[in-house]
């Protein structure tokens, strides 16, 4: 999609974001006659295009904005510590009431209903397009679907960082003041309830063969391979509802869908990769050609010149060291000895993410450079002006990858685990211990399989943004951390609405730990 996106990404969420935020923010805060844009013209194909992409492109803003997806996900109660920053350090330590613009800009919501509000539009306006004759109805139909799957994943996103949040449906008529915060139950209940209806008219590929005639055979005239990595297909789907179910404690459907996906994976392409793989500059987390397996996720092409100085981990976690030259000195997080230590203990052996020869003591440093220093650099994503650049002019491109097969595989485990199914739940976790070159484990009743299976998630997903997530999840299995389970008593485990979307709409009540 390279030379095809690139025409309309810049456009596009320039469109979108101005309409779309202002529209969002009159539903949520004040009064609006009209909450889209009334000179929308909705009359073709290209109009369709347009509408499709600029959800996926509001998306991938909403969670690069002042690196939200890392300070909501990965910081808080993680590995990582702030050399420096006082505000980095407040969300580390869960301060999350200072008065920081970071944290003021993290806990705004509104940039999620921004993208809700573009998927009610599209949905509601993308069937006048069907009058050319161009955009047929299986077009329709996939389109649709796809903007609903958008819309809850956005609400998943919202209920695992606030709690209840307003459930928006429609872009509506009239008066939108006062709008209230919704049960997350029900909310949960409508994102599930749309994955269910949708996922299986979404193909595991596009623009593949399909004998049916279900799908566009060309979709908007682009091969699969261009369309690999960007949009959100039927294991998409499976993949959100599995997280749906966990973040519920209902797993056996967490079980169910990860199984799904685990089944079906050979459908999208989607393999496991190697350690050599998931730090290369050139294949996971980069936007090249090489790998289908960012199957939720969204990148940042460099050949269309979208790296940017921020948004991603990479701008917090590099600095200079011996092996990679940079203009930035030391960097804003980063990972202690101790923590390394207990995330890489010398008794798993020579694991490939870090470890240390048995023959000359050394560490591999697949993670990590300069272990040697005070300050260890994390380095395991790297993707430095499209992984050719020397760090002179810092400029970044890694996707940000929601999930990938191998986080699906530890959360089924997970699930199987919880359920009982330890030896099932054992095995799944030998597989991903034995791609980083750990011996298995043996079951048995004194085995600790649930915090293995998180002290595995803890390894494998490091700098993913899924700490505090997978943090919550465990002490809500476990219930032996008198400290976090007053979090999840008290609701603390949600982070706090910002001011400003207070202020606007007086029906919008502050989250009872936070006030």
């Amino acid at each position: 999609m390279k030379n095809y996106l690139y025409r309309w990404s810049i456009a596009i969420v320039a469109l979108y974001s101005i309409t779309f935020v202002s529209s969002c923010n009159k539903q949520l805060d004040t009064a609006s006659t009209r909450q889209a844009s009334e000179d929308q013209h909705w009359t073709k194909f290209e109009d369709a295009r347009a509408g499709l992409l600029g959800m996926y492109g509001l998306f991938r803003a909403a969670l690069s904005d002042n690196n939200a997806y890392w300070i909501l996900g990965e910081l808080r109660g993680g590995d990582f510590q702030a050399v420096s920053r006082p505000d980095l350090k407040a969300v580390i330590d869960g301060n999350l009431n200072a008065s920081f613009p970071l944290i003021t800009e993290a806990t705004n919501w509104r940039r999620y209903y921004t993208i809700i509000n573009a998927s009610n539009l599209f949905i509601e306006r993308v069937g006048e397009c069907l009058v050319d004759p161009r955009y047929t109805e299986s077009y329709y139909k996939l389109d649709i679907a796809q903007a609903r799957a958008i819309r809850a994943f956005a609400y998943y996103m919202l209920v695992r960082t606030w709690g209840d949040v307003p459930l928006v449906t429609s872009t509506g008529e009239g008066n939108f003041e006062n709008f209230p915060r919704t049960n997350q139950s029900a909310v949960l209940g409508f994102a599930k309830n749309e994955l269910i209806e949708v996922a299986t008219r979404l193909p595991y590929q596009y623009s593949t063969v399909d004998p049916d005639l279900v799908y566009p055979p060309n979709y908007y005239g682009k091969g699969a391979d261009e369309w690999k990595n960007t949009l959100l297909g039927r294991l998409s789907a499976y993949a959100i509802l599995a997280h749906i179910a966990a973040l519920e404690g209902d797993y056996i459907n967490a079980a169910v869908y990860s199984q799904f996906i685990l089944d079906n994976a050979p459908k999208a392409q989607l393999t496991t990769v190697s350690t050599s793989e998931l730090v290369s500059d050139l294949f996971l987390f980069s936007t090249s050609d090489v790998s289908w397996n960012q199957f939720v996720g969204f990148n940042f092409i460099y050949e269309r010149g979208e790296s940017t100085t921020s948004g991603h981990i990479e701008q917090l976690a590099l600095a200079n060291t011996t092996a990679f030259p940079m203009s930035k000195q030391l960097p804003d997080i980063y990972v202690n000895k101790d923590s390394i230590a207990v995330l890489f203990p010398r008794s798993n052996g020579n694991d490939q993410r870090f470890g240390f020869n048995p023959l000359n003591g050394l560490p591999t440093e697949a993670y990590f450079e300069n272990f040697s220093s005070a300050i260890p650099v994390f380095k395991k994503i790297r993707q430095v002006d499209g992984g050719s650049g020397d760090g002179t002019f810092a400029k970044y491109n890694s996707s940000i990858v929601f999930t990938r097969l191998e986080e699906i595989t530890l959360l089924n485990a997970e699930a199987l685990a919880v359920l009982g199914r330890g030896e099932e739940a054992i095995q799944k976790l030998n597989t991903m211990r034995s791609n980083r070159g750990i011996s298995g484990l043996n079951y048995s009743a004194d085995l600790d399989l649930i915090t293995e299976i998180f002290a595995e998630r803890r390894r494998e997903l490091l700098g993913e943004g899924w700490r505090w997530f997978d943090l919550v999840r465990y002490n809500k299995l476990k219930r032996n951390n008198p400290a976090f389970n007053d979090l999840i008593d008290k609701g603390g485990i949600y982070w706090p609405i910002a001011q400003d979307v207070i202020n606007r709409n007086p029906g919008i009540q502050q989250n009872n730990y936070w006030k």
